[in-house]
């Protein structure tokens, strides 16, 4: 081979393998950059952080306790039994007062509607509740009831058709445009019906004609066009005897940890089995209810026992086999429930009866009015995995109580009639009212107060 050839070949070979190197590191390159992050571009939306105004606080009061079946030929004519007393304080300034129409109800007195303006970025807190006492022929005892906000969904636990119960549906709409609300019965049948409720109006219905034939009704109540007020009144006699009064109120929705603070146990010296009831309703799926009785100011368990639950079947339990006291009820359950104790003090003439309901958790500052009438007591029952300290004081001023609420325990506290306090929790508690005294019953729960909306998120 010549030198000249040689040079030939060799400069080849260079050109060959210099290709065939960067061949290679276009190839490594590619992948590498394949690997490798891309660059992006991105643009975030405008958003803010907004939390909604608070509204005003109302309160909408029960009105006149009505009579059914003092006429034998109109027997669903209703009159007034009596006009309660109220008692209210605000901690702003001095609400609003309406007056509301009762449908359909003779001789009524004055049905109140109580409105507190916001200020600033706050709305006053409002403390309302009505209470009365009756001694007629056809109906006797002690009845009390917080006045409450509207609310578009409420459910009704208690109430009865049996032989001897009057008890009726109380519907109020304090809005500006009618309610068209639907009562939807839970029971040995499920049936559902249509009521339309006018504008600054109240209307009654016997719960016989809503829930026929249902032993242990519960009923749901919804509305559309404006939230409504939803209570239920009841009415025992026993043979010809009146056997008490009773307001029951309404809860905002199922929950599967219901705590029902100061049941009280009564003995007898008959049947026990029906003095003390609880209902449960298991709404949108069977499931399993552990139920835990303590006595109020004791850590140690009464009783404790499980339940099965059929959705939409109503289910009641005794409790009639407790020794006589103030007891604390707690039921968990696998699912959302419902949950109700009835409680009567005896048989027959010069008693009462009234439903107790679960009391939602509460750690904020409410006003809870005391009304007129015998014993008041506030029942406080803790969390079970925290202490908590609760501040009562007289809105007008007074004496000033400070309780330790233990852990997973309850506690009992003498109150003033006739009085509006404001209660401090330092943690979460769950509160009731309870008055108490020989043929004059009633409970109800303290409810924390209605806010401002959770923060939310706008995008323009």
């Amino acid at each position: 081979m010549s030198a000249k050839r040689a040079f030939r070949v060799a400069a080849t070979s260079a050109r060959v393998l210099t290709g065939a190197a960067v061949a290679a590191a276009c190839v490594v390159g590619v992948i590498a950059a394949i690997a490798a992050p891309w660059p992006t571009v991105t643009n975030s939306p405008a958003q803010a952080q907004v939390t909604p105004l608070p509204g005003d606080t109302m309160q909408v009061c029960g009105g006149d306790f009505r009579a059914i079946g003092r006429f034998p030929a109109d027997p669903l004519r209703m009159v007034s039994a009596g006009e309660p007393e109220l008692t209210a304080g605000t901690s702003a300034g001095e609400p609003q007062s309406a007056s509301l129409s009762m449908a359909g109800l003779e001789d009524s007195g004055e049905l109140t509607a109580l409105t507190g303006a916001v200020e600033g970025r706050s709305a006053p807190l409002i403390g309302a509740a009505e209470s009365l006492s009756i001694a007629a022929d056809d109906l006797a005892g002690f009845a009390s009831a917080p006045c409450r906000e509207p609310r578009t969904e409420s459910w009704l636990v208690g109430g009865s058709v049996a032989t001897g119960s009057e008890d009726l549906v109380i519907l109020t709409n304090p809005g500006e445009v009618n309610a068209t609300v639907t009562l939807t019965v839970f029971g040995d049948s499920l049936s559902s019906s249509n009521v339309v409720v006018p504008a600054a109006t109240q209307v009654a219905l016997p719960l016989t004609s809503i829930a026929p034939g249902n032993q242990a009704p519960v009923v749901g109540v919804t509305s559309v066009g404006s939230p409504v007020r939803a209570m239920l009144q009841s009415v025992l006699t026993r043979t010809l005897d009146p056997a008490g009064i009773d307001l029951q109120d309404s809860v905002a929705g199922p929950q599967q940890h219901p705590v029902i603070p100061g049941v009280q146990v009564f003995s007898s010296a008959g049947d026990d089995s029906e003095m003390t009831v609880l209902r449960m309703l298991a709404p949108e799926a069977g499931t399993e209810a552990k139920v835990v009785v303590k006595p109020v100011g004791e850590s140690a368990v009464a009783t404790e026992f499980a339940v099965p639950l059929t959705a939409d079947l109503p289910t009641q339990v005794s409790l009639g086999s407790l020794p006589a006291g103030a007891y604390t009820v707690e039921v968990d359950a696998g699912e959302p429930i419902l949950a109700a104790v009835r409680q009567q003090d005896g048989v027959g003439r010069g008693t009462d009866f009234a439903w107790a309901m679960p009391a939602p958790e509460i750690d904020t500052e409410v006003l809870v009015a005391v009304p007129a009438g015998p014993a008041p007591t506030m029942q406080f029952a803790g969390a079970p995995d925290a202490q908590a300290t609760v501040v009562v004081e007289p809105l007008d001023g007074g004496d000033v109580q400070t309780i330790t609420v233990p852990a997973g325990e309850s506690v009992a506290v003498a109150v003033e009639a006739d009085t509006v306090y404001t209660v401090r929790p330092s943690g979460v508690v769950h509160a009731a009212l309870t008055m108490s005294a020989a043929g004059a019953l009633s409970a109800w729960p303290v409810w924390p107060p209605a806010g401002a909306g959770d923060t939310v998120t706008v995008y323009p």
